[in-house]
């Protein structure tokens, strides 16, 4: 079952990590109320707190990792109250999520420290391609590695990755599961984990989902989801086991494009009280159909393989509105007016992929020392297919500029109140159109990794990773049907190396330096807008730019205290990225595509577990600071990047009261940001001021669960307690603006069966 949702940096076979045998092996199971948590890379009982991560080229456990690896278990999601991943990572620190490119979205865009990480989704390891809307109910524990690991990942990552670590058959216990919620907003939610063994050579289980809520506060916006995943296990022999997969996911929104900024600067501020103007026949919709095979085989208790093999399908398509503020002439005595007009945005892709990883561990003693020997190989094939929808808009409701005739959509009239039939006034038709963006890339990678002690107290870890890719990229002109290719190959190579020190045990401090690399074109939605990610082209060719270079340098320690249960962290880092091709119009004077050059750099602070008794925890907050070094426009040399909150944290606080009743609370802040295009210095104005600000913000989530028995507990979630108004993202031109879920009240029924 895992597959297909959203995905991480993190790599292959997502729930072995730690065993030298074939058999995937649960930690021992310790005797209490509460349900057995079928999570294999979870600390017994804490339930916050991930031992393990579900990546098995991590040879040692989270605690003696040289790298921040935030990782946020089931029970941590669960509490929260949020699914979809975009809202589950917004919570977050170092994570702001995006409006899409061109001011739209396929689905979900994410930013890690500052960087583009849309296209570092990772699924048990293995890159998840495509603008998907990204779903929680098959995730067994969600990995955020941060700074850049193309020598576990590939090309891309420059701020880190995301590895979603999905659900899998065991034949280790049987359990079967269903939730049912209902809320506010006709908020209705129903999933089902099931999980049945047949001996101990076979076993299945099986996740289901439908989900369904209209946006709070701002019907007839709403979200639906359907999802199935399935996993099936076979072991016949103690060393061979097969894993077979199948994840399914339809999403289909109405989506909200939230409001917009007005005013000029200083004192340029959202929108406020923009009614929801979404058109009756607006969509977004994702449907993902993925299947995997796995295999793992022990040739001895030191040497073992282990295959990934995957391919799947992705459709996505949207048609959206958006809002702006404008001045509008309705050529009638009084003259102008101020009020609000509405655009239309739209797009289609599709996505096929294959897919397959092979590792090979090694076990080997040299020179005195035992070693930790990782081989991989990895090909992929991504190919995905971009286009446009035939839309036709003829509900004309006032006149623009010095028009005598209905030429715009109006949503605010001159008495500065909503027009009537809003949701319906576009007369909106559509109809799928052609193909404008074919984009193919294939890549053959190697990488060669070891971890071995240098003595008791110190350890070594060293990564290297090769990727030689071609890329493919073919434009259509809708109109004309002429068609440009663009093609070219290159090979990237990166490592990772960190070194820890033992200060005592539980208690070490290390130092890593890491690497990333990404490509001209590397963003698969976008075709040769250079601005956003897309493919450089220069008098008709694709640009000669050399690949953007990521360098982190990471200081850091890690606790893993009080019997283990709880895992604190604090690490220095210093990103900076060079080469970074800034497209359009800044190569276009200076004949140069590598201009630009940008340092984020900051320390993060994090602790997740069992703080006492009764009270169990997962927070973080981090600090930082970016600027851009160098480009092709002296004048954003000096400014902060794009999307970037210099300060933001989280926590999600549970207090047992009684041993059957919990309270909780979650909180996010996320300080002050600027719109613009994404790698960028934020957009300014002739002055030098930021024009598009986004307020800093905090939100109270509280929540309650209540066991009634050993197979039945209800959970409360309150999100947005103070009903705060706060705004995730804004597209580059100020409009877009992404406004936050406003509260929310949702009740969970657990049912063990």
């Amino acid at each position: 079952m895992g597959l297909g949702v959203s995905t991480l940096m993190l790599l292959p076979l997502g729930a072995m990590a730690q065993d030298t045998t074939v058999r995937q092996q649960l930690p021992a199971v310790k005797v209490q109320d509460t349900a057995i948590d079928p999570n294999p890379n979870a600390e017994v009982g804490v339930p916050y707190k991930a031992k393990t991560s579900g990546d098995e080229r991590h040879t040692r456990p989270l605690a003696e990792t040289p790298q921040t690896i935030s990782v946020l278990t089931k029970s941590a999601i669960d509490d929260s109250g949020y699914t979809d991943l975009a809202r589950i990572l917004d919570a977050q620190p170092g994570i702001t999520v995006g409006t899409g490119e061109n001011g739209n979205a396929f689905g979900d865009r994410y930013i890690i420290r500052g960087q583009e990480a849309r296209s570092d989704v990772f699924v048990d390891g293995l890159r998840d391609p495509g603008m998907t809307i990204r779903e929680s109910f098959a995730i067994e524990q969600l990995e955020i590695s941060k700074g850049p690991n193309s020598s576990f990942a590939g090309r891309g990552t420059a701020g880190g990755a995301i590895n979603a670590i999905t659900k899998q058959a065991t034949t280790a216990l049987n359990f079967a599961k269903i939730s049912p919620a209902f809320g506010t907003d006709d908020y209705t939610r129903i999933t089902v984990d099931a999980n049945q063994s047949f001996g101990e050579q076979f076993a299945l289980r099986g996740n289901a989902l439908y989900h369904y809520q209209e946006v709070p506060d701002r019907a007839p916006a709403d979200r639906e989801r359907k999802g199935l995943a399935l996993s099936g296990l076979y072991a016949p022999t103690d060393k061979l086991e097969l894993v077979l997969d199948y994840y399914g996911l339809r999403a289909d929104d109405n989506p909200d494009l939230g409001s917009y900024l007005t005013g000029t600067v200083p004192n340029r501020v959202p929108k406020k009280g923009i009614p929801a103007y979404v058109q009756e026949p607006d969509f977004l919709k994702s449907d993902v159909d993925t299947g995997t095979l796995r295999l793992r085989y022990a040739f001895t208790p030191t040497l073992r393989l282990s295959n990934l093999t995957r391919y799947g399908e992705s459709n996505n398509g949207y048609v959206a509105t958006g809002a702006n503020g404008a001045t509008a002439n309705a050529n009638t005595p009084g003259g102008s007016y101020a009020t609000a007009t509405l655009s239309t945005h739209q797009g289609w892709q599709d996505v096929e992929y294959i897919a397959n990883q092979t590792n090979l561990y090694w076990d080997k003693t040299l020179f005195g020392r035992d070693h930790a020997f990782i081989a991989g190989f990895e090909y992929t094939d991504h190919s995905v297919l971009n286009g446009v929808y035939s839309v036709s808009n003829s509900g004309q409701n006032c006149a623009t500029g010095s028009s005598t005739t209905l030429n715009a959509f109006c949503f605010i009239g001159r008495d500065g109140r909503p027009v009537n039939g809003m949701n319906t006034m576009m007369n909106r038709q559509i109809a799928k159109g052609t193909w404008d963006q074919d984009w193919q890339v294939k890549t053959l990678s190697f990488s060669l990794m070891d971890t071995f002690d240098l003595s008791d107290a110190w350890t070594l870890f060293a990564g290297v990773r090769t990727d030689h890719f071609d890329f493919d990229l073919s434009t259509q002109n809708t109109t004309t049907r002429v068609v440009t290719s663009y093609d070219y190959s290159d090979t990237l190579v990166d490592g990772q190396l960190g070194l820890t020190f033992k200060v005592r045990p539980g208690l070490m401090v290390y130092a890593s330096a890491s690497t990333a690399s990404d490509i001209n074109g590397g963003e698969s939605d976008v075709g040769t807008s250079s601005s956003y990610g897309g493919a450089i082209v220069f008098n008709g060719q694709i640009a000669g730019a050399k690949p953007e270079r990521s360098l982190n340098l990471e200081l850091g320690t890690k606790w893993d205290a009080f019997d283990e249960k709880v895992l604190m962290t604090a690490a220095l880092f210093r990103t900076t990225k060079s080469d970074v091709m800034e497209g359009d119009p800044g190569y276009a004077a200076t004949g140069t595509f590598n201009t630009g050059k940008s340092r984020v750099q900051g320390i993060e602070f994090g602790i997740s577990g069992q703080l006492m008794a009764r009270l169990t925890a997962q927070a973080g907050v981090v600090f930082m600071e970016s600027e851009i070094l160098e480009s092709a426009n002296p004048a954003n040399v000096g400014k902060t990047m794009t999307n970037f909150a210099d300060n933001s944290a989280s926590a999600l606080l549970k207090y047992d009261v009684t041993e059957d009743f919990s309270i909780g609370i979650a909180g996010k802040y996320e300080g002050k940001k600027y719109g613009g295009q994404p790698d960028r210095a934020a957009t300014f104005n002739a002055a030098g001021l930021y024009s598009q600000p986004i307020p800093d913000y905090v939100v109270a989530d509280v929540f309650a669960n209540y066991r009634f028995n050993k197979n039945f507990d209800m959970r409360l979630n309150v999100g947005n307690v103070t009903d705060e108004d706060y705004y995730l993202a804004v597209y580059q031109a100020g409009f877009f603006l992404y406004k936050g879920d406003a509260r929310t009240v949702r009740l969970t029924f657990n049912y063990d069966l």
